[in-house]
């Protein structure tokens, strides 16, 4: 038979001498240690902004690709919970350590142990499915590297293929990052918790319906509120002023500079006619489009699970297996190699005419910034999990633009 912790924390009682010896000072009582001399220190976590918690579905889910979470109503219990989402609210309990009976919090969060029918607009949702990571913003990364990079020599444009796959209607999707999933224990305080993930202690308790006390149990499931990312400053270009009674430098004519072309007014000789060609065999029309006619080639090879969309989605996001290796898609050079706030690498590849391409949602990147790379080359692999797939952008300078007509 399992027992089950109260869920009210009994107050700590303070012995006669603790008492005085608070009275005698003017700082609040510090429960997990935090102002001591040579202790951990929680200001940086209270400085870092976070953002709200995603509203749930009318069913109080939350979804994301790696778990399930419910957030309870007022007045809950788990049995409440359990019929809500058809699940066994012994199932539930056994999970969470919570009896089927116990009083909820009105936002508590509540682990699923195995995931249910996905959200959706029939029960509520912004978007259908699981929360997915916004598309990844590289306008100012695209920038710095243009600015950064050594001007490429002119080289012959390469026009866009004529023909292109026609694109489908983009499913709306609600987007975020998804939180870490931290589960108490003993011993740990919301405290310790907010300090470990450099969160202030009052956005975990919004974030996962804390009582006023910040009271957790061993074994709950706290989600870890996510940290608000500050947009990219982009440095002004210096200003040079000339010292007062300097005056300002001339500029130099062209004309001084190089002697004006001399003026040709020869006809040219007419043009000799050109050769008849010789008749070919018709051989019927080619049903294969060759790689090498387009002024690109497919990164991966997969399925395209998101087209481009102006302003939602900045490039397509092509759905492959775990490990696939991630080609350039075309030639030219490694302009810069960051990571997106989750830490995972993005590549920028430089090309003539001002182009960039841009590969997120990799691993094992097998090139550095400066590299040459040809066209076909493998550059990096899909990450693992279950939800592998490249987000590939086509820059024009800082302006993103529609990647299909470049590839085959």
């Amino acid at each position: 038979m399992i027992r089950y912790i109260p869920r009210h924390r009994v107050p700590l009682l303070l012995a006669t001498c603790g008492a005085f010896a608070l009275a005698a000072c003017d700082q609040p009582l510090d429960f997990d240690l935090r102002g001591g001399a040579g202790a951990f220190s929680t200001a940086d976590a209270a400085v870092n902004a976070t953002t709200d918690r995603p509203r749930p579905d009318n069913r109080g889910v939350l979804s994301y690709p790696n778990y399930q979470v419910a957030v309870a109503r007022r007045g809950d219990t788990l049995n409440d919970v359990a019929g809500r989402l058809g699940l066994s609210a012994s199932e539930l309990s056994s999970y969470n350590g919570i009896a089927t009976t116990a009083p909820l919090r009105a936002g508590e969060i509540i682990a699923l142990p195995r995931r249910v029918a996905e959200p959706s607009p029939a029960t509520g949702a912004v978007g259908t499915g699981p929360i997915q990571p916004a598309p990844v913003d590289v306008t100012t990364l695209a920038g710095n590297a243009i600015d950064s990079s050594a001007a490429t020599p002119a080289t012959t444009t390469l026009p866009p293929a004529t023909a292109s796959q026609p694109t489908a209607q983009p499913t709306a999707t609600q987007t975020g990052k998804e939180p870490i999933r931290h589960k108490v224990e003993r011993g740990e305080t919301a405290y310790t918790i907010a300090r470990l993930y450099q969160v202030p202690v009052r956005s975990l308790a919004e974030w996962n319906g804390l009582s006023s006390d910040f009271a957790i149990r061993e074994g709950q499931f706290l989600l870890i509120p996510v940290a608000q990312q500050a947009p990219p400053k982009r440095t002004p270009a210096p200003v040079t002023t000339t010292a007062p009674g300097a005056g300002s430098p001339t500029p130099t004519p062209p004309s001084a500079a190089t002697p004006l072309p001399k003026d040709d007014t020869a006809k040219p000789a007419p043009a000799a006619a050109a050769a008849p060609k010789e008749p070919v065999a018709d051989i019927g029309k080619q049903t294969v489009k060759s790689d090498s006619n387009t002024a690109m080639a497919y990164p991966v090879n997969g399925s395209i699970i998101r087209t481009y969309a102006k302003g939602r989605n900045e490039g397509i996001d092509i759905k492959a297996a775990a490990g696939t290796p991630v080609k350039a898609a075309a030639s030219g050079s490694v302009a810069a190699i960051t990571q997106s706030a989750d830490g995972v690498p993005i590549i920028v590849v430089r090309h003539p005419d001002n182009l960039l391409t841009v590969y997120a949602n990799v691993a094992d990147v097998a090139v550095k910034k400066g590299d040459s790379v040809s066209r076909g080359q493998s550059i990096a692999k899909l990450r693992a999990g279950d939800n592998a797939y490249l987000h590939f952008e086509v820059r024009k300078g800082f302006d993103s633009v529609d990647p299909t007509p470049y590839l085959p």
